[in-house]
Order: structure tokens, then C-alpha cells, then sequence
């Protein structure tokens, strides 16, 4: 993708000057929790500081979807490329990506407790207890600093935590979990922060459709799964959206009364200024407030179409905020 792309899509200059194309070929599904430990051989140069990014969302937010569209502007893997690593891959399981000059480490990594250690202390993986911000912290900054680590390894499969592997210092580090907005002491080491705020509606609606298809779980098991999360996502995650420089929020449709499965949605950007390196995209006019809905017969989406808004609102009783919302079939 060009710089001139990359400035209308909104990403901060530190991404463009530290855009190549993709040099070694690892797996996208490593993410999905497929067993895979790629070797970090793209380092940032010593003259060069990592540039780190933290994403932060709830479980089966679409996290990984993201990341595998974000990391394509910086020279992503196919779907054909993703296969062909996937036959090549060597032994072992990893929920680290490594593309291009970018290194994204889950941390879900840095949970302290197992998943019979939760059970047995009546704790979700929410929950801080069972995260050690500690080490987190070091370890990002070790890696910001230009210092390889160990990093260690939770196994979503068995639930358990496997041996560490080496993570080596990237152009670009990218940290997406749980709580990457949750320590001040982590906040205060990201240069550009992103929240992905799915509504209750859509979450259910998406983890149906994930967890009774590819799961096969049960819709009884799939609720009581979701209610027993809550209360730590309403104390621990969610209130991390206040301090992202973008949350992209998605919603129900307002054009078809009763949908519900998820299908037609509304999505909003709400995009902080005065953030360094980030210039928050506009529709039409910098700095206005517009309401637009486009002419029917000009789409090549079918009804109900599609209607944007952009302008100046608050979040959080802040009003440096512009916010870009649409909704579209």
C-alpha cells in the first residue's frame, strides 16, 4: 500500500516510515491457535527504536481478524501463502505472528495461572490475578529498548503454559489481548493504542455463530460462558477504551428493525486528536459536520444501502474526539 494510502487510512507516520514488504513466510493461523513457533528473524536496526502498538478487546471480538488485516498493509501472507506455511511449519505451538518488519505477540501469553489454576481458584482469564503485568511489562519494554526476550507461551489448546520462546526486537511490535491498555505502566510504552468495542448484540450474535459452529457448543453452554465473563469485562476490559487513540465500535444496523443475527451492522470511529503521528480520517471536509446518505441506484450493495455521519462529539466527557459512523448492508 502507498504512503498516500496509508495517510487516508489513517495510520500514524511511524507506520509509513517503517513500511517493507513482506520477508518471511509464517502462518496467519498461528493466531488461531494452530500449533506453529516461528523464528523472529526481522529485527529493527540499532539506530532504529520499536514502534509498539497495543489493541485491546474482549475474547472472540475479532482480535486476530484484525490484526491479519492490519498487518497486510505492512506486506501480509495470502490465503494460498498461509496453507503452503501451514504444510512447512515446524513442531510446536505459538500464538506469535511474524510478518514483514512487525512482531505480534498475544498476551494471552502472560497469564500466570493455567486453565485448571483458574478453575481452581474461581478466576477468569480476565480477571488481573491471573495475568502477570509484571513480567509484561518488562518484557515490552526490554523489546521496545531493542532486547531480545523469552517470552513465555500459553497453550490455548491444553490450556497449559509451554516452555518460553525468543522474541527478537522488531521494527514494529504489536501487543493484542485482553489488557494491553489495562497498566499504566504498559500504556505509558505504546506509541499508538486501538480498542475494538463489539456490542453486546454482535458478541453474542458472532460467538453463536463461531463457538455452535466450529466449537460445537451448545447455545445454553455459549450464555453461561458469556455471563460468567461479564462482571470481569465490565471492571477489567472494558473501561481500557478510555485511554485508546481510536476505538472502533460496532453495532446493531438502525436500518432494519429486528436483525439480530449479526449480519448488517453499524460501525463507528471515534478517533482521538492531537494524537502524535495520527491524523484522524475525515469524510469530504476536515473539520465539518456531515450527514450523507448515498444515491441507492449508485451502490452495488442491495437495500437497505448504506449512510455515514462525520463530525466533532465527546467520549468519556472528552471532546477532542471525531467520530465517523456508518451502516450499510
Amino acid at each position: 500500500m502507498s504512503v498516500s494510502l496509508l495517510h487516508a487510512a489513517g495510520f500514524p507516520t511511524c507506520f509509513k516510515q517503517q513500511q517493507q514488504q513482506l520477508m518471511l513466510c509464517v502462518s496467519w493461523r498461528s493466531m488461531r491457535r494452530r500449533r506453529l513457533r516461528p523464528s523472529v528473524s526481522c529485527c529493527a536496526a540499532s539506530e532504529e527504536r520499536t514502534v509498539v502498538v497495543g489493541l485491546a478487546a474482549d475474547s472472540g471480538c475479532g482480535k486476530s481478524t484484525f490484526m491479519r488485516r492490519l498487518t497486510s498493509v505492512l506486506g501480509g501472507v495470502t490465503e494460498e501463502e498461509e496453507e503452503e506455511c501451514d504444510r512447512a511449519a515446524p513442531g510446536g505451538y505459538s500464538n506469535t505472528l511474524v510478518v514483514g518488519g512487525a512482531t505480534v505477540i498475544c498476551l494471552d501469553d502472560y497469564h500466570s495461572l493455567d486453565r485448571a489454576g483458574r478453575k481452581e481458584k474461581g478466576v477468569t482469564a480476565l480477571h488481573p490475578a491471573a495475568n502477570d503485568f509484571d513480567l509484561m511489562y518488562e518484557q515490552v519494554k526490554a523489546l521496545k529498548s531493542g532486547a531480545a526476550v523469552e517470552k513465555p507461551v500459553y497453550n490455548h489448546v491444553t490450556g497449559s503454559l509451554d516452555p518460553p520462546e525468543l522474541i527478537r526486537p522488531p521494527k514494529i511490535l504489536f501487543i493484542e489481548g485482553l489488557h494491553p491498555l489495562f497498566d499504566p505502566r504498559i500504556r505509558s510504552l505504546l506509541d499508538f493504542s486501538i480498542y475494538l468495542d463489539i456490542s453486546n448484540e454482535v458478541k453474542f450474535a458472532w460467538k453463536i455463530q463461531r463457538d455452535m459452529a466450529e466449537r460445537g457448543e451448545s447455545l445454553e453452554s455459549i450464555q453461561a460462558s458469556i455471563q460468567a465473563r461479564k462482571s470481569d469485562f465490565d471492571a477489567y476490559i472494558d473501561p481500557q477504551k478510555q485511554y485508546a487513540d481510536v476505538i472502533m465500535e460496532v453495532l446493531p444496523t438502525q436500518l432494519i428493525p429486528d436483525e439480530k443475527e449479526g449480519k448488517v451492522l453499524r460501525v463507528r470511529l471515534v478517533m482521538k486528536e492531537g494524537v502524535k503521528h495520527f491524523n484522524p480520517v475525515y469524510l469530504f471536509d476536515e473539520g465539518s459536520t456531515i450527514s450523507w446518505t448515498p444515491c441507492g441506484g449508485k451502490l452495488s450493495c442491495s437495500y437497505p444501502g448504506i449512510k455515514f455521519f462525520y463530525g466533532p462529539n465527546t467520549y468519556f466527557s472528552s471532546e477532542c474526539w471525531r467520530w465517523m459512523d456508518s451502516s450499510t448492508d
